[in-house]
């Protein structure tokens, strides 16, 4: 399997997406940088399935144990996370709705966040599994000022991605990005590489 960068949209806007379009300069930067890497973009504005009782019971059954069933219930989980387990660089494009992340994204991180995939418990608590990564949250928000105490999206992320391992995490807010050429922009994303 080849690394990669892999890229996440979760706006659900796909015209004028102050995170789609920062978030792509990104990836565009990252490429340039390593371009042995290729290139994963995972779009969860097209939805993706909540867990339900029938997907608890498949990823809590031992892996020797489990039927067909259960197997075809987690597969796209278990592709979400192997995109994960492949990438060395994730971009996160974060909107903020409501002071929180879009529940796309919940959705996402519901589905990738599995015991003796991407974390286990220990005696000292939980370790995370996946090392050795970087991750860029690319935010954006009409109203929430990023890092502030209504900002309940980027402590959370950096949490999450921390517990499954991940715990070099940039943070990108945006509204910071301001500038009236497509070159300006670029060199303002490179800065954070």
């Amino acid at each position: 399997m080849k690394p990669t960068i892999l890229h996440i949209n979760s706006s659900a806007r796909h015209n004028d997406s102050v995170t789609r379009e920062n978030s792509l300069l990104l990836t565009q930067n990252l490429a340039k940088k390593y371009p042995q890497l290729h290139i994963k973009e995972r779009d969860l504005s097209i939805g993706l399935p909540f867990i339900d009782e029938q997907w608890v019971a498949a990823n809590f059954t031992p892996i020797e144990n489990r039927t067909d069933s259960h197997r075809d219930k987690l597969s796209f989980s278990d592709n979400l996370v192997s995109e994960l387990e492949q990438a060395e660089h994730i971009i996160i494009a974060v909107p903020i709705y409501n002071f929180s992340v879009p529940a796309v994204l919940k959705a996402w991180i519901d589905l990738v966040a599995r015991a003796s995939l991407t974390f286990k418990f220990t005696t000292q608590g939980s370790v995370g599994l996946l090392k050795n990564k970087k991750a860029y949250l690319v935010i954006a928000s009409g109203g929430t000022q990023v890092g502030s105490e209504i900002d309940f999206a980027t402590n959370y992320l950096k949490h999450v991605l921390g517990f499954i391992g991940i715990t070099d995490v940039v943070v990108i807010d945006s509204s910071t990005i301001n500038a009236e050429t497509d070159d300006t922009k670029r060199k303002q994303i490179a800065a954070f590489l």
